[in-house]
């Protein structure tokens, strides 16, 4: 089924029309940009965009891989891609805690580092001067296997942790001064005991916006809210109030013209930019 959220955000984005569409792979996509990019003369192919979305980052960059290879010359027009808001929301937790905090030289830690956000916020973490970013998964395999696409797209150095339980979440905690929690909805990744008192941690992000939360203790609403006197906390609400607006000003810039790409590093950019 095709994304209402997509929808909803690019007409609130100003978009005058929006053709879903679901189940698009990579062999499956020639019709549909065909008649993005024969439609229309070279100066009206930027009223024409395609957003990628989709819940699997994999298919989604095999899809975009296959749109882009398919224009040529003038025959081409913007795209963004964003599976499940990788993207949008990776950045703009990472900006927020760009604007309060240096990441410079720290240590992070991303649990549920293998999905779609959580892949993209470990990389933005390494490109914006993270010392050190520990990428989590349940299994070690699937975590290696994340790490080693992140170097080989992005040339970032990412250390793979399994983190199963209370006794490896620890382990992946120690020494980081971050903790960016990008679990799916209603999954709690780190209890209140195990962070109100951590000796290390500094700042920590929770995209989750439905009960139980991913950080157990804090507020949806939390905003660089300083817990215990020492710990800066960032909710879901507050990186979800970012991510859409960042998110229409995405799609926007799409119809500025037709050669636009908007992936993790240029969305990133923009979310810094938001934040000014």
């Amino acid at each position: 089924m095709a994304s209402a959220f997509d929808a909803i955000v690019a007409y609130d984005a100003g978009i005058d029309n929006v053709i879903s569409y679901a189940d698009i792979t990579a062999d499956k996509c020639a019709s549909i940009v065909e008649g993005a990019i024969y439609t229309r003369p070279p100066k009206q192919k930027h009223n024409t965009a395609i957003m990628i979305g989709g819940s699997d980052l994999d298919k989604g960059e095999a899809l975009k891989k296959a749109v882009q290879e398919q224009f040529f010359g003038r025959f081409r027009v913007s795209v963004m891609l964003d599976s499940c808001g990788c993207n949008t929301t990776a950045a703009a937790g990472i900006a927020l805690l760009a604007k309060h905090h240096t990441l410079a030289n720290k240590t992070a830690t991303v649990l549920a580092g293998t999905g779609p956000v959580g892949q993209r916020a470990a990389v933005m973490l390494a490109q914006a001067g993270a010392k050190e970013v520990r990428l989590t998964s349940r299994k070690l395999a699937r975590a290696e296997q994340a790490c080693k696409l992140a170097e080989a797209q992005y040339h970032v150095a990412l250390q793979a942790y399994a983190c199963a339980d209370d006794q490896s979440l620890s382990a992946s905690l120690e020494g980081s001064q971050i903790a960016f929690c990008a679990g799916k909805t209603g999954v709690q990744l780190i209890k209140a005991e195990q962070w109100q008192n951590h000796p290390d941690l500094e700042a920590m992000v929770d995209v989750n916006t439905q009960p139980p939360l991913g950080i157990e203790g804090i507020e949806m609403a939390d905003n660089n809210t300083l817990y215990r006197d020492r710990y800066a906390i960032f909710g879901g609400l507050a990186v979800g109030a970012l991510k859409l607006k960042l998110q229409r000003a995405c799609i926007a810039a799409l119809f500025e013209h037709n050669t636009l790409e908007l992936d993790s590093e240029e969305i990133y950019k923009r979310a810094i930019t938001l934040l000014k």
